[in-house]
């Protein structure tokens, strides 16, 4: 890395940040079978794209890309490669191989023909399969789905206990088993559960058998597959049940080549996620636009903000490296069913003085041209497009840049290059910030944090917590 071409392209986007007066959004789309985009990024242009550009070079960002594929240990501060994506390789090894990993309890799951699939889980063992069960809703289904966090004995209490006495199978995701919520459900289950009607998927095959899972009830997956990139892994066995579980894999794959070729095709995908990461930097860092809302209009993705809140918050809510020239980490994402939030929070996002940037994500329906429209038009009127008859009091700020993705399906295929574009996005985010995304060590102190005190607590009140 050339330290003085650093040094001058970051005075160059500070003095372009000082300047007030307005220019070009960068006029930007991108499109194949899975998904159209379409810039909207109010006060961010092709010169700004350049200089990070210079940076993304400087920095080697795309020979990170390439130890990532290439399973260099980039997860420094654990000692390990991330090895998520190799779930979604054309010909993977038997270790990420879903289907060879998962068939033989997916014959068992069918051939006892379970009536409910009860998941407990937290973090990525819950939003992942969480968010794919709804966006693969299917009112004939042959089984019913229901995801527990724990450790409210109430939330057990309102989804399990009605379940009891039916067929069911128990499904305990957690890559260590030793996560307290999780194993809060286990200890109220008690005796209910049993080899035939529940399942641990797992890293920690010792842990698994330590509490009575027999070796045929394990399913593993490797410590390199982080939690909040697992819903690769056999923790979505849930949504392989009743569904071609590999398209989504499949679409991911897709996504990996395109981040990792040296074709045109894969320059304009690479040019796309740059885009992403790069205005998600310019704006945080330059702009103080320190939020950004996610909003999706489609019920089935009505989770989608929630998953990617963990995502990027939990990989880029990290100190920069001291020696970067960047100080602002990843940005405060918050959002959900657009149709909702319209009416809520966008009052603020219109009017309000808050300074924000937007995501905005749908797929074209003939059932709901409404959703379509708010989708497209809110884009609009966000983004600054004057083109309506507004009254004074009507009239709106119109200073959010917005990036408008457009699903071409509601398919796994889809959904699968959606989010695996989405952690690019991340990743590229990651290497110019100069954060490890792979840890999460903030999280381990506030397990501590309140193991301390859940000791303190069990001594007064010894009989409580059952």
């Amino acid at each position: 890395m050339n330290k003085k071409i650093v040094q001058r392209t970051h005075k160059a986007l500070i003095e372009l940040s000082n300047q007030n007066e307005s220019r070009k959004k960068l006029s930007f789309s991108y499109e194949n079978e899975n998904l159209k985009y379409k810039s909207r990024l109010r006060d961010f242009s092709s010169v700004e794209f350049k200089l990070f550009d210079i940076l993304f070079d400087e920095m080697s960002v795309q020979e990170s890309v390439s130890n990532l594929f290439n399973e260099k240990i980039l997860n420094t501060t654990e000692g390990r490669p991330a090895l998520h994506h190799k779930y979604r390789e054309y010909n993977p090894a038997l270790e990420f191989d879903f289907r060879k990993i998962c068939q033989p309890l997916l014959r068992r799951i069918k051939k006892r023909e379970f009536k409910n699939i009860i998941t407990f889980g937290i973090g990525g063992s819950y939003e992942g399969p969480k968010l794919l069960q709804e966006y693969l809703f299917n009112a004939s289904a042959k089984m019913n789905y229901f995801f527990v966090t724990g450790p409210d004995k109430d939330e057990f209490n309102a989804i399990v206990k009605p379940l009891m006495g039916q067929n069911n199978l128990y499904i305990f995701a957690s890559k260590s088993l030793s996560t307290d919520e999780t194993l809060a459900c286990f200890n109220w289950l008690g005796k209910k559960r049993t080899n035939e009607n529940s399942i641990a998927i797992t890293a920690n095959n010792e842990r698994a058998s330590s509490l009575g899972f027999s070796q045929e009830s394990i399913i593993l997956f490797p410590e390199s597959v982080g939690g909040r990139y697992s819903i690769w892994s056999p923790i979505s066995l849930s949504a392989s049940i009743e569904n071609n579980f590999m398209n989504f894999l499949r679409g991911g794959g897709q996504a990996d080549s395109l981040l990792s070729g040296t074709c045109a095709e894969s320059k304009r995908y690479q040019k796309f996620i740059k885009t992403l990461s790069f205005s998600d930097i310019w704006f945080s860092n330059f702009r103080n636009k320190k939020n950004r809302v996610l909003l999706t209009y489609n019920w089935q993705l009505r989770s989608f903000a929630d998953y990617i809140q963990q995502l990027e918050m939990e990989s880029l809510g990290k100190p920069c490296d001291p020696s970067s020239i960047f100080n602002s980490t990843g940005q405060t994402i918050y959002g959900g069913f657009g149709s909702t939030a319209q009416h809520s929070y966008f009052q603020l996002l219109h009017q309000g003085t808050a300074d924000t940037a937007a995501d905005i994500i749908f797929c074209r329906s003939r059932d709901s041209l409404l959703l379509e429209a708010q989708a497209e038009g809110q884009s609009d009127l966000l983004s600054g497009d004057k083109y309506l008859s507004l009254n004074a009091l009507e009239e709106t700020n119109g200073n959010i840049p917005v990036n408008l993705f457009e699903l071409k399906s509601l398919s796994l295929q889809g959904l699968g290059f959606l989010i695996a574009s989405w952690e690019h996005r991340v990743f590229l985010t990651s290497k110019m910030l100069g954060i490890n995304p792979f840890d999460q060590y903030g999280v381990n102190a506030g397990k501590i944090a309140a193991q301390k005190k859940l000791k303190k607590l069990r001594v007064n009140s010894p009989n409580q917590d059952k």
